[in-house]
């Protein structure tokens, strides 16, 4: 039994994204029938691999469906008979899910558009390899078709939703907005204060809290951004006598003195090999991984424990290639589900514990919450999630409700665990063990709530020989193979923007919708879900060419130039005869459009907050005196919001209404700090 066993998707057309959409759905069980699949390439081969073959014409394929994916702008659904009318008539039940580079409405809808100019359109390009010292440096794309990556994941993850509610839904998946919002701090920082980060390095770059050191054999990535974390970073480096200097005192030292600092730990690791590195950081509890090609996992135990490769025929030759990155235990439960939405939104009547904090986690229950279900925030009392110092929490935290509970506390405890007797779904991101040492882990709250469909998010997976490592995403991103691979030649490599945290979201919201498809038909989800096993799960292209001889060709990248201005840049599908002038970039992409090729001029976070097209498409969000970033789909059925909750703002109503606790029961457990 698998998760999406008995569901049934369509995905017609040749688009990457779509077949991306399709792997996603194949690998939690659904059935997945191709028309016109595309298998001119080897990661398009391993997309559609494995997968059942219709016909246009083969009615029963269309009228079995649960899901359609067609991928193409207006005009080119039109021209092929795959527009919404033309869907329906073959299938009125349906749930479709429509991807294209811009969506299918507003102005933007049927202009061209390549990865390479996807990426300089949302801004991607502008923040990929994070700050440089010389804006000379060529803005670029990821390696790997990541656009399609991206836009497919959006499409499973609204696709399921709309699939949930079980009357026809429609999605407009614009894989512009998906990428654009990866960057989801500099977008609400932008569209609040109209400012754009700055492509040109600041201070330290964000260096103290995520840097990259040589080593002797390549490259390691540490992380240790927290005081404690500081201090035992030392201690490992033999306690070096510049540690104690008062420049590198606190945070804010190491940020004024960063190329300093940088420097001395570059000294120190010159030497020494980037496993040693990473094992003795991680030995003191610091994040910290070697940098690696991908193809270097395909021998990694802790990969091989969860059997996260599986072995495929790509081009005539026997392959690894990734599996599923969310290692799902299923349960037989009573079915007491409806088989469709309460409400008019998926979600609604889904309660949902958010134990999870920082990106990952709340990004994805930020989609549940918008889908309709009744987010519960659990936050230690103090500062609460680190979001909330940033734009984060703004965003992430909408429509959802905060409380308070100090788990210090065993009565803290016992209400967690009175909350998740009632709850629908739980998310955490803790450290692996912690919420077992709470006795808040999946077999213990199974004992009293077999309903329960617990996910959870660690950097490599609950079990394993490194299932205890210290991770964040922006370390993984380097260990992955990714920041590696994103450089320049000659340009050593660097972390760049939290990449892998908001995909992640994503998947896990994803995950999640599906695994309340399952429990209306009989099975309760457990959800261990690996952060690197999602990054590589991404990288099929780059994992495929280093295992495949001879090496499949590169697709062609376009050209990238450099227009008037301190940091204008214009991507083009093909090289230009004639290099662009010293105009205006975004006149200059427009010209090129009107003729028919794909172009972009580099795009800032502010050019996005201004942009008449994603205001047309609904994208932006009135908050206060600016305005917020959307989700990166439209949904016929619409979303739910609201604005982000206070720190503890609903605890008083949350115990009340769900628990049924009296005003002066609450106020004797904040009175014992229970509650803060």
């Amino acid at each position: 039994m698998t998760v999406l066993s008995g569901f049934r998707v369509l995905q017609i057309g040749p688009g990457l994204a779509a077949a991306v959409c399709g792997r996603l759905l194949a690998d939690i069980g659904a059935t997945v029938v191709r028309i016109d699949p595309d298998a001119a390439t080897p990661p398009a081969d391993h997309l559609n691999r494995g997968r059942e073959t219709g016909t246009p014409l083969d009615d029963q394929v269309w009228a079995s469906a649960d899901l359609i994916v067609c991928q193409g702008s207006p005009a080119v659904l039109r021209r092929t008979g795959r527009d919404l009318d033309s869907l329906r008539r073959r299938n009125a039940r349906a749930a479709v899910v429509l991807i294209s580079p811009f969506g299918q409405t507003g102005p933007r809808a049927e202009q061209p558009a390549t990865d390479l100019t996807l990426m300089f359109a949302s801004g991607i390009a502008r923040m990929l390899t994070g700050q440089v010292d010389d804006l000379n440096e060529a803005p670029m794309r990821p390696v790997g078709e990541q656009s399609a990556f991206l836009g497919g994941l959006a499409a499973a993850c609204a696709g399921m939703h709309a699939a949930l509610l079980g009357s026809g839904a429609v999605i407009d998946v614009s894989i512009h907005e998906a990428l654009a919002t990866l960057t989801i701090t500099e977008l609400s920082r932008a569209g609040q204060t109209g400012k754009s980060w700055s492509r040109k390095r600041v201070a330290d770059g964000n260096g103290a809290t995520v840097c990259i050191l040589p080593a002797s054999d390549g490259y390691a990535a540490i992380s240790p951004r927290e005081d404690r974390q500081w201090a035992s970073w030392l201690q490992a480096m033999g306690r070096p006598t510049w540690g104690g200097e008062p420049r590198f005192a606190t945070r804010q030292d190491r940020v004024a003195n960063w190329d300093a600092l940088h420097a001395l730990m570059s000294d120190w690791s010159r030497n020494k090999s980037k496993h040693w590195i990473a094992a003795t950081a991680q030995a003191a509890h610091v994040p910290s991984f070697p940098l690696c090609e991908p193809a270097e996992h395909l021998a990694s135990a802790q990969l091989r424990h969860r059997d996260f490769f599986r072995s495929a025929v790509l081009a005539g030759q026997e392959v690894q290639v990734p599996g599923s990155p969310f290692g799902l235990q299923l349960t037989p439960v009573q079915v007491t589900d409806t088989l469709a939405a309460t409400g008019p939104l998926p979600l609604c009547g889904v309660r949902v514990l958010d134990f999870s904090w920082v990106i990952a986690g709340p990004t994805a229950t930020r989609y549940l919450a918008a889908m309709g279900a009744e987010v519960i925030k659990i936050e230690a009392p103090g500062r609460g999630d680190p979001g909330r110092a940033t734009e984060l929490h703004s965003v992430l935290g909408q429509a959802k409700q905060a409380i308070v509970l100090n788990l210090k506390q065993a009565e803290a405890i016992a209400v967690a665990r009175e909350l998740a007797a009632g709850a629908d779904v739980l998310v955490e991101n803790f450290a692996t063990g912690v919420m077992d040492r709470l006795g808040l882990g999946a077999e213990a709250l199974r004992a009293i709530n077999p309903r329960l469909i617990y996910v959870s998010a660690s950097g490599l997976g609950r079990s394993g020989p490194e299932a205890h490592a210290v991770a964040y995403g922006t370390i993984l991103q380097c260990y992955a193979g990714f920041a590696g691979l994103n450089r320049h030649p000659g340009v050593p490599p660097r972390v760049g923007m939290a990449w892998l945290d908001p995909m992640c979201g994503l998947m896990l919201a994803f995950i999640t919708a599906a695994s309340l498809w399952r429990r209306r038909r009989g099975a309760v989800a457990r959800v261990d879900f690996s952060m690197i096993e999602a990054m590589l799960w991404t990288m099929a292209e780059p994992l495929l060419s280093e295992q495949l001889r001879p090496v499949p060709a590169e697709p062609q990248d376009g050209a990238v130039y450099r227009v008037a201005g301190a940091d204008e840049w214009l991507a083009v599908e093909p090289a230009l005869d004639t290099p662009p002038g010293e105009g205006d970039a975004a006149e200059a992409a427009v010209g090129l459009i009107r003729a028919g090729t794909a172009a972009a001029a580099l795009a800032r976070s502010a050019d996005l907050v201004c942009s008449e097209h994603l205001h047309a498409r609904g994208f932006w969000d009135r908050h206060g005196a600016g305005v917020l970033p959307g989700l990166p789909w439209r949904a016929s059925f619409g979303r739910a919001s609201g604005p982000a909750p206070n720190l503890g703002a609903d605890t008083d109503a949350v115990l009340h209404r769900v628990l049924g606790m009296p005003p002066d029961e609450i106020r004797r457990l904040r009175d014992r700090d229970v509650l803060g």
